[in-house]
């Protein structure tokens, strides 16, 4: 029988593993949404990808302020690099004023 710590990291390993899981069928998800007569991806299911990839982090030893600076860090490099995407329609930008205008 685990107790304590051992316990701790067995529930955790399997946390990790569950996350993992319900990250792909969100994924999924959107691209049976892409893919059949849907209106396109639902929201509830990129939201999930979003929280899901946070949750991961949390037990990864991420925290979400590192995860959120790295996710800052990463706009930033792709504005200064002139990422296609940024160049035709400038997503990068309008992303990093949406998340500065949500800073606490």
């Amino acid at each position: 029988m685990l107790y304590g710590r051992d316990n701790d990291i067995a529930r955790n390993y399997k946390t990790v593993d569950w996350l993992k899981a319900e990250l792909l069928s969100s994924v999924a998800q959107i691209h049976r949404s892409l893919a059949g007569a849907d209106d396109g991806p639902r929201v509830a299911d990129m939201a999930n990808v979003v929280i899901g990839c946070y949750l991961l982090a949390k037990h990864l030893g991420i925290g979400y302020a590192a995860l959120d600076a790295q996710i800052d860090a990463n706009i930033r490099e792709n504005i200064q690099n002139g990422h296609e995407i940024e160049e035709w329609y400038g997503d990068f930008t309008s992303l990093a004023a949406h998340r500065k205008g949500r800073s606490v």
